[in-house]
C-alpha cells in the first residue's frame, strides 16, 4: 500500500503545460480582460466615443503592455520581492512616457483627445495585473505572447465599442460619413451614458452566447453549488 502511494505521489502532474498558442489566444476570448475579467473599464468607457480614439488608446496600451512584460520577465530575478510592485510601476511608467511622446508627435489630434487617459495607462489594472500574475513568473517569450494576446483582446473590445458609438452617435467611421446627411445621430452614444449602454449590450450578447452554448452542451454546464447529486425524490414533510 505504501509502495502504491509512493508511486502515485511521484507521478507527473500536468506533464503538458499550456502551449505558446494557448498563452496567446486566451487573452483574446477565454480570458478577455474586458469581457471576462472586467478590467480596464475606465478607458473602455471613457475614450471609445470615436473609433480613432479607441485605436489610439489600444495601440498605446498594447505597446506598454508588451514592452513592460518583456522587461519585467527579463529582470524578474533581479527585482527584490519587497519592492516588486514599485519596480513594475516604474517600468510601466517609463513606457507610458514613451507612448505619450510618440502619440503627441505622430497623431497630435488623437493625443489631445485622449488627454490624461494616456498617463492613466500606468495604473491600468490589465498591465499591472499581467506583470504580477504572469510576467514575474514566466520566461520572456511566454510573457510576450501573454501580453500580446491580452492586448489584442483589449483592442478588439475598444474597436467594437468605438465603432458602434461613432457609427450610431455621429453616423461616421474614422470621420467618413456612412449613413449620409439624412441620418439623425444618436447623440447619447457619444456621451458618457453611451459607453455604459454599449458595454452592457456587448456583455448581454456574450451572456446570450454562453447560455446558448450551455444549452447545446448540457454536459459542459457547471453544476449549481448545493444542487442534489442523486435522483431520489425529496422527502415530504410530515403532516401536522
Amino acid at each position: 500500500m505504501n509502495h502504491d502511494h509512493g508511486q502515485a505521489a511521484t507521478a507527473p502532474v500536468g506533464k503538458h503545460g499550456p502551449t505558446a498558442a494557448e498563452d496567446f489566444l486566451k487573452g483574446i476570448w477565454r480570458e478577455n480582460p474586458v469581457l471576462v475579467q472586467l478590467l480596464g473599464l475606465c478607458p473602455t468607457l471613457a475614450v471609445t466615443n470615436t473609433l480613432g480614439n479607441s485605436l489610439g488608446m489600444a495601440v498605446a496600451t498594447v505597446f506598454v503592455l508588451c514592452c513592460s512584460s518583456v522587461l519585467v520577465s527579463s529582470a524578474r530575478k533581479l527585482i527584490p520581492n519587497e519592492v516588486r510592485i514599485t519596480g513594475y510601476i516604474l517600468i510601466i511608467a517609463t513606457f507610458v512616457t514613451i507612448a505619450d511622446m510618440m502619440l503627441e508627435a505622430l497623431v497630435p489630434v488623437i493625443h489631445e483627445a485622449l488627454g490624461a487617459f494616456i498617463a492613466l495607462i500606468v495604473v491600468n489594472c490589465i498591465i499591472l495585473g499581467r506583470q504580477e500574475a504572469f510576467s514575474a513568473k514566466h520566461g520572456v517569450w511566454r510573457s510576450f505572447l501573454d501580453a500580446l494576446g491580452m492586448g489584442l483582446g483589449f483592442t478588439i473590445m475598444l474597436v467594437i465599442m468605438g465603432g458602434v458609438r461613432e457609427l450610431l452617435g455621429s453616423g461616421t467611421l474614422l470621420g467618413y460619413s456612412v449613413f449620409g446627411p439624412r441620418f439623425e445621430p444618436w447623440v447619447i452614444m457619444v456621451l458618457p451614458p453611451g459607453g455604459f449602454l454599449t458595454l452592457a449590450g456587448v456583455l448581454l450578447v456574450m451572456g446570450w452566447h454562453r447560455e446558448r452554448k450551455a444549452a447545446a452542451r448540457p454536459d459542459l454546464a457547471p453544476r449549481t453549488v448545493g444542487a442534489p447529486t442523486t435522483t431520489e425524490p425529496a422527502l415530504e414533510p410530515a403532516g401536522v
